[in-house]
């Protein structure tokens, strides 16, 4: 059983048995956030790119934890000049599944800007997919071949990345059982109804959650 919780935009709170992992955690100046920084118990902090609103609170909440931050070879020594012990500041990049204790986790490709990345994160029987801010691109059908996502997060909002017609598109390329929207209303020029896009998926559950909802798969 894994646990996710919408905490508005691209941020994530999920859960495993042992592990909790915040990914993407623009909180502080975020109107939607539905959790406050200070507020984050955390074990790993990922990090899909270095962009203000999924880098965000980031460093702080990986110092206060304790926690591991995992993202690209760059980011990882941005993360140890902000005070974030090297043992923690975690570098890799897009290639193959890495082991985090009883996790693996993979960077995989995104279509977008500030070096960027999603991630697959494997663990408790399920394989999750964030992919990050990305636009629709074919290799997701790659994702699907090598990961077979259960779960996936996907960009809906348009203007800064896909749309609801392109992430339905992803949906099906992707295949995973549960799909997720996200990075969408936070702004105006983000606005989206998930419910529509909800009808337009094919093939996949659509979850639809207001910021600070959970949902056990």
């Amino acid at each position: 059983m894994v646990s996710v919780k919408w905490l508005g935009h691209a941020a994530w709170l999920t859960t495993f048995k042992d592990t909790k992992i915040i990914i993407d955690p623009f909180l502080t100046n975020n109107p939607k956030a539905a959790m406050k920084a200070d507020d984050v118990k955390a074990d790993m902090v990922l990090v899909t790119h270095n962009h203000f609103d999924h880098l965000g609170d980031a460093f702080s909440i990986a110092k206060r934890n304790n926690a591991k931050l995992v993202g690209k070879f760059e980011l990882s020594l941005d993360a140890q000049k902000a005070g974030i012990p090297d043992a923690n500041a975690i570098g890799m990049n897009i290639g193959s599944m890495a082991k985090f204790g009883s996790l693996e986790i993979a960077m995989v490709p995104a279509i977008h800007s500030g070096n960027e990345g999603g991630f697959i994160i494997k663990g408790d029987g399920k394989t999750i997919y964030h992919a990050g801010d990305t636009a629709l691109f074919s290799d997701m059908q790659l994702i699907k071949k090598l990961y077979k996502p259960d779960i996936a997060m996907l960009p809906i909002g348009g203007f800064f990345t896909m749309g609801p017609n392109e992430a339905a598109i992803a949906a099906k390329y992707i295949g995973a059982k549960i799909v997720f929207p996200m990075h969408y209303n936070t702004f105006p020029p983000i606005a989206q109804d998930a419910n529509k896009f909800a009808k337009m998926v094919k093939g996949s559950k659509v979850i639809v959650l207001e910021p600070g909802q959970e949902r056990e798969i």
